[in-house]
């Protein structure tokens, strides 16, 4: 929308007040493109409307969409900021920075019940329960749950615990003490509970020491089973400790945030999370942004959005990039209120915080890499595929409609030509056509192309004149199987019929080379190119719809001449006994009396049929 269709704002924005609060920017259709917060609307609403501010493209374009606005006044900077992060969860303004699928990242929780247990979800409910994550995905909490069923004998079940139940396998293969039969006290259960939490706080050091005095004293009083079990658990834990890096002598939580982008505007923030000195793991969010995003924005979306949901906030952050002017200090006051008690945001320059900031960003861009392959779609990957044919073989639009021509004879025989399409990178199996060639005799795969493609434009020209019918559709791109020698014969036929401006090409399948006019050399595409993969994907099923249609042909016809041979049968004889007996086959291996049973087959006509067949 440009300013001279767009309403005139001024007394609007004259009247702001100079106050925090939040602000959507909405579209000619009056959906919600954009959700920010401010410090003082007055003056953030009013930077959108003087164009001489906005030096970045991404303002510029959300500027041009702007046909409405509204603000919605808070009393502090900080509600501001949560209630930001609530609108863009509920209206997804495709100019904001976002957490991809926010909503479904699980976490584990340790249950408020008298014999509690240990479980993944993903609902954080206010029920007296504590959580521990997020994690990125279903596959890294059951992992950790798993883990945690080996090292602590919790319950696993939701039975209602009355001390009269029946034991479970559980308690036979010692993961679980079995609460549900009176086995164990109370306070023992509760002990178990209260390690689990402390491993899942990076506290496991502490579980350690209190397992090995638990070990030597069920030694002392000779219970060997009991202390074997117990020296089993503290190895388990032990090595899930070796694999954990010791990264300081920090005890206080802390989380290390490192955004990484790609250069198609893909993002994605990687969180390295410290407790105690250790590095416990490491979680990659995939984000949703545009490529005029910078770092620093990404990383402001993110942390108001994760830590909006978290169950944990660490005392410190440390950042690989700084934030916006002023989103630093609300950020950190917003944090202490979650957190109950101050939260440090720093951005490390030099030493052993800055080196762990590097090691967190490495994984961030192999992370992204990953990412980008993993959730790219079909859709995605055609499209990509559609952008590098149209650059490789300079084509005017990207080439949506692509048909695809492939010739079918064997020495001369039945000849047949496919002319399949693919529409958007996908098979229209209904605009599938096929040609038997009439004009040509003998074995000259040139002159059947030329033939073929002239049938298909004359048809195209001619319907072009009415306006519709199923030729009208015209290819963006029309692709030959074979090398130059198919080529020339197509641009002969689209010069007959006057059809001079169509993009096509030719693909030689000996090295995958691509020729198009003008051009003495082919095209190579590389070979690992969404785009070689789908002109590949279109002449192979070409060359199957031909192959398919020639079989069919050569068949029929093999058919037809062996019963055409025998005298007394004639077409609709013929074709009664293919309909009762399928086959030429099938009528041979049936008796006289069996094709008698067919309508107007005669004794003397079913025993001339099997002495020839």
């Amino acid at each position: 929308m440009d300013r001279a269709t767009r309403p005139d704002f001024t007394a609007r924005l004259r009247a702001l007040a100079a106050a925090p609060g939040v602000y959507l920017m909405r579209d000619a259709r009056g959906a919600v493109i954009y959700v920010g917060k401010a410090m003082r609307l007055r003056d953030r609403v009013r930077s959108y409307f003087q164009s001489t501010r906005h030096v970045d493209a991404k303002t510029r374009e959300l500027v041009r969409q702007i046909a409405d606005f509204e603000v919605i006044r808070t009393d502090t900077p900080t509600e501001a900021l949560i209630l930001e992060n609530e609108l863009i969860k509920r209206y997804q303004p495709r100019y904001n920075v976002m957490l991809k699928d926010s909503k479904t990242y699980p976490y584990l929780k340790i249950t408020n019940e008298e014999w509690p247990r240990i479980l993944s979800t993903r609902r954080i409910v206010d029920d007296g329960g504590r959580y521990f994550g997020p994690y990125t995905s279903a596959g890294a909490a059951y992992r950790t749950l798993n883990l945690l069923n080996r090292l602590f004998t919790y319950r696993k079940c939701d039975k209602r615990i009355t001390g009269n139940e029946e034991v479970c396998l559980y308690y036979h293969l010692h993961q679980c003490t079995a609460p549900c039969i009176a086995a164990v006290d109370r306070g023992t259960y509760m002990r178990a509970i209260e390690g689990a939490a402390l491993f899942l706080n990076g506290q496991a050091d502490e579980i350690v020491r209190s397992l090995q005095e638990e070990m030597a004293q069920a030694a002392d009083a000779w219970n060997f089973e009991r202390a074997a079990e117990l020296r089993d658990r503290i190895s388990s834990i032990e090595h899930v400790l070796e694999r954990q890096k010791i990264v300081g002598s920090d005890q206080d939580n802390t989380d290390v945030v490192v955004v990484a982008k790609g250069e198609g505007g893909d993002a994605g923030v990687q969180v390295g999370f410290l407790r105690g000195g250790r590095m416990l793991g490491s979680e990659f969010f995939p984000m949703q942004s545009r490529i005029e995003d910078p770092p620093e924005e990404v990383l402001s979306g993110f942390l108001s959005q994760f830590y909006g949901e978290a169950a944990v906030v660490p005392r410190t952050l440390l950042l690989g990039n700084d934030l916006p002017a002023g989103d630093r200090e609300l950020l950190a006051d917003w944090l202490a209120q979650r957190r109950g008690g101050a939260v440090e945001i720093a951005v490390p320059q030099r030493g052993r915080k800055r080196a762990l900031v590097a090691m967190v960003a490495k994984s961030a861009e192999e992370n992204l890499e990953q990412s980008r392959l993993r959730f790219l779609t079909d859709e995605q990957k055609m499209t990509a595929a559609m952008n590098d044919l149209a650059a490789a073989l300079d084509l005017p639009r990207l080439p949506r409609r692509i048909e695809c021509f492939d010739i079918s004879n064997l020495q001369g025989t039945n000849p047949v030509a496919s002319m399949i399409v693919f529409e958007d990178g996908r098979p229209a199996k209904k605009e599938y056509r096929r040609f038997t060639i009439k004009t040509v005799e003998g074995s000259n795969d040139f002159a059947m192309m030329r033939e073929v493609v002239t049938r298909r434009f004359r048809r195209a020209a001619e319907e072009d004149q009415d306006g519709a019918g199923k030729w009208a559709a015209i290819p963006d791109l029309v692709i030959v199987d074979g090398g130059k020698g198919q080529l020339g014969a197509a641009l002969a036929a689209l010069r007959d019929v006057g059809w001079t401006e169509q993009p096509i090409a030719a693909l030689a399948k000996e090295n995958e080379e691509l020729f198009v006019s003008g051009r003495a050399d082919p095209i190579i595409l590389p070979r690992d190119s969404q785009a070689l993969f789908l002109v590949q994907r279109v002449r192979d099923e070409a060359h199957r719809f031909a192959v398919s249609f020639h079989r069919q042909r050569r068949g029929k016809t093999a058919f037809q001449s062996r019963l055409d041979e025998i005298p007394g049968v004639g077409p609709k004889r013929k074709q009664a006994l293919l309909r009762r007996f399928g086959s030429v086959k099938g009528i041979q291996q049936a008796g006289a009396d069996e094709l008698l049973t067919v309508p107007g087959i005669t004794r003397a006509v079913a025993e001339q049929i099997k002495a020839a067949l």
